[in-house]
C-alpha cells in the first residue's frame, strides 16, 4: 500500500498513524480527515509525509486504503455522500458497526474490511482481528503487531466483546493502589509497586507453552493468600457476572438495542 488514508482521527486514527510511522519509517503517505482537526495537525506536523486534507471525500481520493475510525454516533453523518470508487481497500473499525450496514450507507462495491485494532498498534504490539483475511490489509496489519484472520462478522464480534475489558482491567489495578494508600502506604509508592507487580504479567503470557490456566496455579499455592483473593473475590458470582456483562455487549455489537 502506498497511500493510506484515515478518516476520523481520535485514538485509534493516531494509534495507527504512529504504528505506520514507528521506528521512522515513512511510508507509505498518509491522508488524514479533518475530523479530530488538532490531532490531525499535531500528526502532520510530527511526521514526514503526513497530510491533513480539506474533507473526507479528498482522504478517499488521495488513498488506496481508507481506514473508517469513526465514532459509532458519528459515523453516518460523517459519512453521508462519500463516494468511495470499486478499487479502494475500506477498512471498517467503527464499533457496533457491520459490513453490511456500512456496505449499504456507502452504496460502494469496494472491498470492504473489518478490523478491531487497539490502542498498542501504536508500538505494534498488538494483534488486529480481521475478517475477511485479505492479503493486502493482512499485511498491512501483520507490520502493525500481527493480523488474526476470523472465520466470520460473528466471530470478531466475541473477540471485540473481550478487547473491551482493558479499562475495567486498569480500574482494577487503580482499586489496587488505592486501598493501599488507604492502609497507609504513600499512593506514588504503591502504584510504582502495583505496576511492578503487573508488568511482569507481560512476559508470563509471551510464553505461550503454557495455558492461562496454568499459569493461574503457578502463581498459587493450596491455602495461599493467591488462592484465598481467587476464590473469595474472583469466584462463580464474579465470573458469572463478567460473562454476563460480555453476553450484553456482544449482543450490542451484533446491531441489538442501541
Amino acid at each position: 500500500m502506498k497511500r493510506i488514508g484515515i478518516i476520523g482521527v481520535g485514538e485509534i486514527g493516531r494509534a495507527i498513524v504512529m504504528g505506520v510511522r514507528h521506528d521512522g519509517d515513512t511510508v507509505p503517505e498518509i491522508h488524514l480527515s479533518p475530523r479530530g482537526a488538532r490531532t490531525a495537525a499535531e500528526l502532520a506536523e510530527r511526521y514526514e509525509d503526513v497530510w491533513v486534507c480539506a474533507d473526507n471525500q479528498e482522504v478517499v481520493d488521495r488513498s488506496d486504503l481508507v481506514i473508517l475510525a469513526l465514532r459509532r454516533q458519528d459515523w453516518r453523518a460523517a459519512l453521508a455522500g462519500l463516494k468511495v470508487p470499486e478499487d479502494r481497500i475500506v477498512v471498517n473499525v467503527i464499533p457496533g458497526v457491520g459490513t453490511d450496514e456500512l456496505r449499504a450507507v456507502l452504496a460502494t462495491d469496494a472491498t470492504v474490511i473489518h478490523a478491531v485494532p487497539l490502542p498498542t498498534i501504536r508500538e505494534r504490539q498488538s494483534i488486529t482481528v480481521v475478517f475477511p483475511s485479505h492479503p493486502d490489509t493482512d499485511a498491512f496489519f501483520e507490520r502493525l503487531g500481527g493480523a488474526l484472520p476470523v472465520a466470520d462478522e460473528a466471530a470478531l464480534n466475541v473477540l471485540s466483546a473481550v478487547t473491551s475489558t482493558q479499562s475495567a482491567t486498569y480500574a482494577f489495578l487503580a482499586t489496587l493502589v488505592s486501598w493501599a494508600a488507604d492502609q497507609g502506604i504513600p499512593a506514588e509508592d504503591a502504584d510504582r509497586y502495583v505496576r511492578g507487580v503487573y508488568q511482569d504479567f507481560g512476559r508470563s503470557l509471551a510464553d505461550t507453552t503454557r495455558s492461562l490456566p496454568t499459569l493461574g496455579a503457578e502463581h498459587e499455592t493450596p491455602g495461599g493468600s493467591n488462592e484465598l483473593i481467587r476464590t473469595t473475590w474472583f469466584g462463580q458470582g464474579n465470573s458469572d457476572a463478567l460473562r454476563g456483562a460480555l453476553d450484553g455487549l456482544l449482543t450490542h455489537l451484533q446491531g441489538g438495542p442501541k
